[in-house]
């Protein structure tokens, strides 16, 4: 076998190696006059393999690196950023960043974060599972899956493709505080798109895995099987008659309207006043059943972090209890400007829980007795300023509790605000896939536009 294809993922190198970049870049600083700094270095290699009907469309080998440097004159920031490690490099690139400082108007809200709220013990997450996956084997298990999805049934004509990737990285970050820290992550997957055809047309659909550890992988058969399954379940798609309805939408999709929700309680659009949430902390914005829990400190979790993007302790809280907003999502800079304290979110949430309900998805379908299933949303539709929502969406109508036919070809509209307000019930059919564990959510009426 050529030893190209056979190669895995680029080993990580030392943390101690990465310690000691970070530590040349802040003491560079202190040399070129910064009264402060803060520098992550970062090193990362993946392997990633597309199958289509059996034959190798792409296989990449990716190795990337870099290191990046914020310095503080005062209040005055300046930020610079390279891939090439070299000590000449380094001098270049803190030069680079206190030159634009030099030429920064002071901010009085730039800075480090409190020294107080650093991490200064960090648990164990259980983040890094490296798979010794050669291209070869990668090619294989490909093919399994696409193979799986095309032998489920005739009418799976054609693909576009099933995929492996890997991927293994490291990141240190410190500061001139005194705080290092970093930790190596895994994160695995497996892909599967597949067209379904019969006389009423074509019907698209895809299925996917993802996880910090292979072991925790669905089979190649499975997801294959599931990517067939959900195109053809969509032959023979309708257009609706434009109308107000009940709208359930699928957890993989449920976990997009709770990420709006999020950024829409961002420290940034909550300062520039570009939010339809701005105020609202303490007050209802969801039903009273509605809890949303961040965890950070979940064993293999997706977003799992000991700390955040500035070294702050991330800790376990409620953003949203009994369906009264509890708190915002901010990092050191939002917090200042806010008159608040960092939340811990620098770089974003870590692990959203949407608690789950007791229904399943058929129990909420049979609690929706007539209305949408939403399975798929095109386009982005979402205006964080107004609260003002609108999709492209497919999916299925749903009679007595029964589903009836697919759907295709509508828009679904509504307000954030009043969608987050009207909220029925959440299923227990819990998405992990992501940072947002979410299962179904079902809203009481939306405007769906057809026919």
């Amino acid at each position: 076998m050529p030893e190209a294809l056979a190669r895995t993922v680029a080993p990580l190198p030392a943390r101690e190696q990465l310690e000691t970049l970070v530590a040349d870049i802040l003491a560079e600083a202190r040399t070129q006059g910064a009264t402060a700094a803060e520098a992550a270095v970062s090193f990362g290699g993946a392997l990633a393999v597309t199958v289509r009907l059996g034959e190798v469309e792409t296989l990449e080998h990716h190795r990337q690196r870099g290191l990046g440097v914020t310095v503080y004159l005062g209040q005055s920031r300046g930020s610079a950023s390279t891939a090439d490690w070299r000590p000449e490099a380094i001098r270049d690139t803190v030069q680079s960043a206190c030159a634009i400082a030099r030429h920064t108007a002071a901010d009085p809200y730039a800075g480090l974060a409190d020294p107080k709220r650093l991490a200064r013990e960090a648990p164990e997450l259980d983040l890094y599972h490296p798979w010794a996956l050669s291209a070869e084997d990668a090619i294989a298990l490909a093919r399994d899956c696409e193979g799986a999805a095309l032998a489920h049934d005739a009418r799976i004509r054609n693909s576009e493709g099933a995929g492996v990737t890997t991927h293994a990285g490291l990141v240190i970050y410190g500061n001139s505080d005194g705080f290092y820290g970093g930790y190596p992550t895994t994160r695995h997957s497996l892909s599967c798109s597949v067209i379904a055809q019969d006389e009423s047309g074509m019907q698209r659909d895809h299925w996917y895995t993802l996880a910090r550890d292979r072991e925790s992988l669905e089979t190649p058969s499975a997801v294959g099987q599931r990517a067939a399954r959900r195109a053809l379940r969509q032959l023979g798609g309708r257009q609706l008659a434009t109308r107000q309805t009940p709208v359930l939408f699928a957890p993989e999709l449920a976990r997009g309207l709770i990420g709006h929700f999020t950024a829409a309680i961002r420290g940034g659009a909550l300062y520039r006043k570009a939010s339809f949430l701005l105020g609202r902390l303490g007050t209802a914005v969801f039903p009273a059943f509605v809890t949303l829990r961040e965890q950070p400190h979940l064993p293999k979790g997706l977003a799992s972090a000991p700390f955040d993007n500035e070294g702050v302790a991330t800790v376990d809280r409620d953003l949203v209890s009994d369906g009264v907003l509890q708190g915002y999502v901010l990092d050191s800079y939002s917090a200042r400007r806010l008159g608040m304290e960092t939340t811990g979110n620098a770089g974003g949430i870590h692990n959203l829980i949407v608690e789950p309900g007791p229904l399943d998805h058929e129990a909420l379908l049979r609690l929706m007795g007539t209305g949408l299933w939403v399975t798929r949303l095109l386009g982005q539709g979402a205006n964080l300023i107004t609260g003002d929502y609108s999709r492209g969406a497919a999916g299925f109508w749903v009679e007595n509790g029964e589903i009836a036919y697919p759907v295709q070809q509508i828009t679904i509209a509504g307000n954030l605000g009043d969608i987050f307000q009207h909220m029925v019930a959440i299923g227990n059919d819990v998405d992990a896939r992501s940072g947002i564990r979410c299962g179904s959510l079902l809203v009481e009426r939306m405007t769906v536009a057809g026919e």
